[in-house]
Order: structure tokens, then sequence, then C-alpha cells
């Protein structure tokens, strides 16, 4: 049976795990939030941390499947195989922005509305795109050829995602463990999520550079494996 949602679920599913975690942890962690009044300020927290993070992910995870699962039209048809990584960044772009609608209307039910910094919002989208770009092509690469990739990274993607101050504030990490979260591209990046819509404040550009270099390298890298490995890819399928 064809479902009559369609692409909502793209927004239902992360809204729904929003809800879960607010309703479980909200009570225990939102004390935790300094310089925030709102008593609902977890959910909203917790909001804008998905928001860039659920960018993140669903490009990594379509692009890890993304030759393997159109191996038909690799096979038969020519054209620039490269449009196949940005179509999945386009189709997750419009997704992630009608995410952040629907955040927006949040927001404003519970009475917050996020003030001018949302002009910095498309230049951190650009990064988090960037990057999960990078990541995601280098890995989806990789999966045509070593098949076990593909069930290594949803694992890692746990790890990661639980590795990223997305459910939890990052100073309740003990000061001895807090040093690691620097290894994290996403940490900077989903940082600056909640400085934009929780805090109202823009992002300092140099909290991101680290982030950004990571973005570059392994987007390059990505596009030059994928560019030496396309013919090949085509045979492997």
């Amino acid at each position: 049976m064809r479902s009559r949602l369609g692409g909502l679920w793209m927004i239902l599913n992360p809204l729904a795990q929003v809800v879960i975690f607010a309703f479980v942890l909200s009570a225990v962690l939102s004390s935790k939030l300094p310089g925030i009044t709102n008593r609902y300020a977890y959910a909203i927290y917790l909001m804008a941390g998905t928001l860039g993070w659920s960018l993140f992910a669903e490009i990594v995870n379509r692009c890890l499947t993304l030759f393997i699962d159109n191996a038909n039209i690799l096979k038969k048809l020519s054209f620039p195989r490269i449009a196949l990584p940005f179509i999945v960044v386009g189709s997750a772009l419009v997704n992630n922005v009608l995410l952040f609608f629907a955040v927006l209307l949040i927001f404003g039910a519970l009475g917050h509305v996020p003030g001018t910094a949302l002009l910095a919002l498309p230049a951190l989208m650009a990064l988090t795109i960037a990057l999960g770009l990078g990541i995601g092509l280098g890995l989806g690469v990789l999966n045509v050829f070593m098949r076990d990739v593909g069930q290594v990274v949803p694992v890692a993607m746990q790890f990661l995602y639980w590795f990223t101050p997305v459910v939890y504030m990052a100073n309740i990490i003990p000061e001895a463990y807090r040093s690691w979260l620097a290894l994290n591209p996403l940490v900077p990046i989903v940082v600056a999520y909640h400085d934009i819509l929780l805090y109202d404040r823009v992002p300092q550009a140099s909290s991101l550079v680290g982030a950004a270099a990571i973005a570059a390298v392994s987007l390059f890298v990505s596009l030059v494996l994928f560019r030496k490995a396309i013919p090949e890819m085509v045979d492997q399928l």
C-alpha cells in the first residue's frame, strides 16, 4: 500500500524523536540551560540540535547506498553520475527546510521566537551539507566495493549521534572527558544551531573553522575518489 503522507515522514520522524526525548528528559535537563527562562527550554534546545543533525544524517545515510540503489540507472543510462549525490543533497535540503518551518511553528507555540541571528542559518546549513556530502559520498563509493561499510556506518552514526550534544548539553560532561568532543566536527555545528535558534546570537566564525576545514578536505577527497572509481563502480554493480 502506498504511503499517504509520503515525504512528510521525513519531518514527522525527527519531530516524534524530539517529543519522546523532551517528554522523558526535560524534567531532568531543562534547569541546566543557562540564560533561558522558558519552561520548555529543553524541548527548544533539542529541536535546534535535531535540525542540524537531521540534515547531516540524511545526506550521509542516503549517500551510503546511493550507487547501489541506483545500479540499474548507472548501468543503462549515460548521464553525469555526479548528479546523483547532488540530487540527494537537494532532496535533503527541501526536507530540512520543511522541518525548519515546522520547528518555527512549534517554537511560536512554546513562546520562543528566534531573532535576527536566523540570517546566519543558511551559511551554517551550507557547512552542514558540505560536511555530510564529503563524508557520505566517500562512504557511498567505498560501500560499492566493500559492502561491510554499509553495515558499519549505521552503527557508527548511532555512536556519533550520542557523541554530539543534541540530546544533552556539553557542560554536563565531566571536564576530564569534555576535550574528546573536540574530535567531532559536528559539535561546533550543532552548538552553532543552538546559538542561532536558542540564544539568538550569531556563531563566531573562528569556532567553525575546524569543521569547515574537515568539510572541505573530505569533500575534495571524496570527489577525487568518486572520479577515479566511477568506471570500476559500474562494473562492480
